[in-house]
């Protein structure tokens, strides 16, 4: 590399400074993007300047330990049950909170899929973050609703097919819901896309701090272990496999839903 080529370089990120150093040291496997999305979180609640206001949850799964690294009051819930529990410290809190869930594709809209879709039925004033990975991460691998078409996990060995369903689009289904108010879709597998993903992020919990509805985004996550391949290949795949049945951007982006 040059040294006009090191000039020329941009700083993506640098530590959030409400990221807190997990005393375990690493906690997911190698090349998960769980901990980058958890930056993201942590970058987002920082430069809105809400972490003295801010509950943090997570479902089961990947997330789950996502809380111990940010400097913010968090709480862990049953599986799939972050939006309901949002909702309640949202109410009791009479709305002063800013609500914010991370929450894996199995959690979020597999065994939460009625928790999900009943908090934008009210549009509940509560953010959700869903990292897509395509499986169910934690348990090994098992088919979830955003597993794509003839991709192979444990319980679709021969790769997914009619008989086990279609890939969910999560961020174009809640776009049809009147409670939303913010949909989107980002992924972190390059820095621009990592850019890009930041302000989807820090724009839907900008909806929750103008109470316009509730917001959303899924974030294209990387499972190396369960998808049986490096963590380089995963970049790969998320290009070539995930993004062309996931487009990213927006979905819906509205300032009032009456």
């Amino acid at each position: 590399m040059s040294s006009q080529d090191v000039e020329n370089r941009t700083w993506v990120s640098g530590t959030p400074r409400l990221w807190v150093r997990h005393p375990a040291g690493c906690r997911q496997c190698p090349g998960c993007h769980h901990p980058i999305i958890e930056r993201l979180i942590a970058d987002v609640v920082g430069d809105l300047k809400v972490e003295d206001d801010t509950v943090f949850i997570t479902g089961v799964g990947c997330s789950t330990r996502a809380f111990t690294v940010m400097d913010f009051d968090g709480i862990s819930t049953a599986h799939g049950r972050a939006p309901d529990v949002g909702t309640a410290i949202k109410r009791t809190l009479h709305g002063r909170p800013v609500v914010i869930t991370i929450q894996g594709d199995g959690d979020c809209i597999a065994i939460g899929a009625g928790s999900l879709l009943a908090a934008v039925g009210r549009a509940e004033r509560i953010t959700v973050f869903m990292a897509n990975n395509g499986n169910f991460g934690t348990t090994g691998g098992q088919m979830a609703p955003t597993t794509l078409t003839g991709q192979v996990t444990t319980t679709t060995p021969q790769g997914r097919n009619d008989s086990t369903g279609f890939p969910m689009h999560v961020p174009e289904l809640l776009a049809t819901l009147k409670g939303c108010a913010y949909s989107a879709r980002g992924s972190v597998h390059t820095p621009a896309n990592y850019q890009r993903t930041k302000k989807l992020m820090k724009t839907a919990v900008q909806k929750q701090l103008d109470d316009v509805g509730f917001s959303f985004v899924e974030i294209l996550s990387a499972c190396p272990p369960d998808w049986r391949i490096t963590p380089v290949e995963s970049l790969r795949w998320i290009e070539e496999q995930m993004i062309p049945e996931f487009p990213l951007g927006e979905f819906k982006n509205v300032e009032c839903i009456n």
